[in-house]
């Protein structure tokens, strides 16, 4: 799969590369077919990302894109590295690590480029509302979700309780799997980032009221002496999961849209134009696509924007 994407590529790039060629001309990029890779089916990037993959389908002629359900942030770089996917939506921190040779991708830098600065991925911490846990340090000893091994959120979940100095019982599993352990009393919190909602974490709060989130956002000055330009501050609205707090501080990261290098540059052009032309047809599919918005899009960092994403952002057709 990698040898024959890296050949296809480097065709297409000699064949696509001018940015007077229209993608739909001449033989398209790997023929034409383009795999995003999302997350799970139950999660914000698998709506949008599906949704993204639509847009493609209908409006960049020649091509039809495919969303594929994966576990989600850290995953879909993996499979980008491998050549499985062309398009992966990821978070920020995880596509740092992989630009710098670090965690998953230690020793091992990859040349990524981003299309976008999408929306923003919040951290999700459940627990039970009439039980011990108030605060981050009441995970202490406690058995706590992680999310599914090597993913984004269990990056997430790992430097927010290395910041509050807190050991725990961790436990892999995929949301669908933590959920099911949170509602069989199997676990005593869990840790999920996403958008806002999550279809999976409203579906867990609908069933049973006697869950509640509690706020991270106290270690989020340490995260951002740690990794610089990578956390932000956000607020979970508690009216989304039908909680009577008014809001729950918590760390949010930012989310990429990212792509290997040698995606054609006409064809990152008109893949990013697709995302801002068409960004009502994301809002249908899911509320944070109201979020997107071109005047961060171009705010990637650390990883490089695609040539092509910046002639789009600098005005150049």
């Amino acid at each position: 799969m990698n040898r024959r994407r890296l050949l296809l590529g480097a065709v297409a790039t000699a064949a696509l590369g001018g940015c007077g060629t229209d993608p739909s001309q001449g033989d398209a990029w790997h023929r034409g077919q383009i795999t995003v890779g999302t997350g799970p089916t139950n999660d914000v990037f698998n709506q949008i990302g599906g949704g993204y993959a639509d847009v493609i389908t209908r409006h960049l002629p020649g091509y039809e894109a495919v969303a594929v359900p994966t576990n989600g942030a850290a995953e879909n770089l993996q499979r980008l590295v491998r050549g499985d996917v062309d398009v992966a939506f990821t978070f920020a921190d995880s596509a740092a690590d992989a630009v710098a040779g670090l965690g998953a991708f230690a020793n091992n830098p990859q040349p990524i480029r981003a299309l976008a600065r999408v929306f923003s991925s919040y951290t999700h911490l459940v627990t039970r509302a009439a039980g011990p846990i108030k605060r981050l340090a009441d995970l202490a000893d406690r058995r706590v979700g992680m999310g599914p091994p090597r993913s984004g959120t269990e990056v997430v979940a790992t430097r927010i309780l290395t910041s509050a100095g807190i050991r725990v019982k961790q436990v892999s599993g995929s949301l669908n799997q933590m959920i099911a352990l949170m509602r069989s009393g199997d676990l005593d919190a869990m840790f999920y980032s996403a958008g806002v909602p999550t279809v999976g974490i409203t579906a867990l709060f609908e069933r049973n009221s006697t869950y509640t989130l509690l706020p991270t956002a106290s270690v989020l000055a340490d995260l951002q002496r740690t990794y610089p330009g990578i956390y932000t501050d956000g607020s979970i609205p508690g009216s989304v999961y039908g909680l009577i707090v008014r809001e729950i501080p918590t760390v949010t990261i930012p989310n990429l849209i990212v792509v290997a290098v040698n995606l054609p540059e006409r064809l990152a052009y008109e893949m990013t134009r697709l995302i801002f032309d068409y960004q009502g047809e994301l809002e249908l599919v899911h509320p944070e696509g109201k979020n997107i918005s071109q005047a961060v899009a171009s705010h990637t960092l650390p990883v490089q924007l695609h040539d092509g994403a910046q002639r789009y952002y600098s005005g150049l057709g």
